[in-house]
């Protein structure tokens, strides 16, 4: 009989924890970005998510100190992948926000982690979840107008539904070697995994900023990103990835679109019309079922 990793089927008491866990992080994140759309037009995107990235390593970095636990070959080739996806998801998903709706971003974006639930599961209820899933992110997208439901609906900039798409397949990734990299201890993986975002990220931001809009009080705003939208919830992603299988991981991620539409009509005032938030329920209700489907015997 074929060995498994005990992380690969977490029992029923770490899945409450994990869950919640999962949860903090996109209320989290998702504050931070709203928080900084409305410095995209100060600083640009590529300095945003530099201080983003950033700030999240110094601080990840001083809070657990990787570098005390050796790593093995295995170990660093899974942190460098892990590290350079994330940073591309942080640059590209900043870069949808500036064109499009966050909440439509991210419903983009959640293709990511539909597409690793689907290849992970071999149960028809978790195969109709994701349809579902997928269901709610078509009427989501006003991408087909011969949709009656989609109907009048302005259309979207296609630069920034490909930069949501580029988004989606690094979180996809995220979620594969995150999984492999959440063996570590504590906060060893996110740790590294944000310095590796950070060598080429801050570079990027460093060549795209005005050093006169600068004040301490943008930097301020800035280090305020970096803890709400990297620190905490790639923390919090390390303790879910532990207790969740990769399947299941991916298909609570899809509540995202709710959690970051909800962030951007607060912060922001971005609405969505009754329509989408039918499909954001189809794709919570999808998530959920699919919940409930992994605590089952």
């Amino acid at each position: 009989m074929e060995s498994r990793h005990p992380l690969d089927h977490p029992n029923r008491d770490s899945m409450l924890l994990a869950s919640l866990a999962l949860l903090a992080s996109q209320i989290s994140v998702n504050l931070g970005a709203a928080v900084a759309k409305n410095l995209f037009g100060v600083l640009g995107v590529e300095a945003i998510t530099a201080f983003r990235v950033g700030f999240s390593a110094l601080l990840l970095l001083a809070v657990f100190r990787p570098w005390r636990f050796p790593l093995t070959g295995r170990d660093v080739v899974n942190l460098l992948v892990y590290g350079a996806v994330m940073g591309m998801m942080n640059l590209l998903i900043y870069r949808a926000f500036e064109r499009i709706p966050i909440g439509i971003a991210v419903a983009i974006e959640v293709s990511g982690p539909l597409l690793v639930a689907l290849l992970s599961s071999r149960r028809p209820r978790d195969i109709g979840a994701c349809a579902l899933a997928g269901f709610g992110l078509y009427v989501l997208l006003p991408l087909n107008q011969l949709l009656p439901l989609n109907s009048g609906a302005a259309p979207l900039d296609p630069v920034g539904v490909a930069y949501a798409f580029g988004a989606a397949a690094c979180w996809a990734l995220y979620i594969v070697f995150g999984k492999r990299a959440s063996r570590l201890r504590g906060g060893q993986a996110v740790a590294w995994g944000m310095l590796v975002a950070s060598l080429f990220i801050v570079p990027i931001g460093v060549a795209h900023v005005d050093a006169s809009v600068l004040t301490p009080a943008i930097v301020l705003v800035g280090l305020a990103i970096a803890v709400l939208s990297s620190a905490v919830p790639y923390s919090l992603e390390m303790v879910a990835l532990r207790g969740l299988s990769q399947g299941l991981f991916g298909m609570l991620s899809s509540a995202a679109p709710a959690v970051s539409a909800l962030a951007a009509m607060l912060i922001l005032g971005e609405r969505l019309s009754a329509t989408q938030w039918l499909a954001i329920g189809c794709i919570v209700l999808a998530s959920a079922g699919s919940a409930a489907s992994a605590r089952a015997p």
